[in-house]
């Protein structure tokens, strides 16, 4: 399958401060990709290298085939093909929405490519349902919950029917329920011909939301790339980069009841002993 995005040794920092350091990966069309590692390793700035909002201070990211630089996107002509290709789901989702009502923030992007009345309707009706959010339509996205949040910032970037979905830490906020429906619809999306960029560090849907992982270290560098089952198995990998951790417990009392392991706590987690 051909590339849609390369990068190339590149490098990006905020005064100073790494936050990617020599990064080389590729994603195929029609793949959908995981991009794990701990808070500050740099999974957002790569979004947002991928999404051409951040240009590497090194290095190159091309995109279709292109160089993806601030002075391609200044040519409108391109900038709109692209936005309209390419789409970021933000992880907090009040950075993304700004309309008065869930109807016109959904109803915002399918504005901005000029398409007909008729269509934009259809567009926002069918995003709605295929979220399950008819109910919110009215509302004002700044009075809704964390999670609903969420799915309204999906629903904006969807209506615009992008090529690429990039999404960030998209299981946060999310109930247990909320986070199975989210994957289900991720999955449905895969199938229906996008390719999906998922940064994270919640191991549990990895497996689920990804055909292939690339791993983040706390040095903001590419340590490892693989398959989801590959990479989950290598415990010391995921302890080397804080994606896992380990600690002490009992089962009795005593100190012979004491002892260590690897500990994934999350929403969809159970330990049994």
């Amino acid at each position: 399958m051909p590339d849609i995005f390369e990068l190339h040794q590149v490098s990006f920092g905020y005064d100073r401060v790494i936050a990617l350091d020599r990064v080389d990966l590729t994603i195929g069309a029609g793949e959908k990709v995981a991009i794990l590692g701990a808070n500050g390793s740099g999974k957002s700035t790569l979004l947002k290298l991928l999404d051409g909002l951040y240009f590497p201070s090194a290095g190159q990211v091309t995109a279709f085939g292109l160089p993806l630089t601030s002075e391609l996107l200044e040519d409108e002509a391109y900038a709109f093909a692209f936005r309209r290709r390419v789409a970021l789901v933000f992880q907090d989702p009040d950075v993304q929405l700004f309309s008065p009502t869930v109807w016109d923030e959904v109803a915002f992007g399918p504005l901005q490519l000029g398409l007909a009345k008729e269509e934009i309707v259809e567009r926002v009706q069918t995003t709605l349902r295929l979220l399950n959010i008819e109910k919110l339509r009215d509302r004002s996205p700044h009075r809704l919950s964390g999670g609903e949040k969420k799915k309204v910032a999906l629903a904006s970037v969807l209506a615009v029917q992008p090529e690429v979905l990039l999404l960030d830490e998209p299981t946060a906020a999310l109930d247990p329920r909320s986070k199975s429906n989210l994957v289900d619809f991720l999955i449905q999306m895969h199938k229906s011909g996008k390719t999906i960029v998922t940064a994270t560090h919640d191991l549990d849907i990895v497996c689920h939301i990804a055909d292939r992982v690339y791993v983040l270290g706390e040095d903001n560098r590419l340590v490892a790339a693989g398959h989801p089952a590959e990479i989950l198995a290598d415990v010391p990998l995921l302890e080397r980069t804080n994606l896992i951790h380990v600690h002490v417990h009992g089962h009795g009392y005593g100190e012979e009841q004491l002892h260590a392991h690897p500990h994934l706590h999350s929403d969809f987690h159970e330990h049994e002993h």
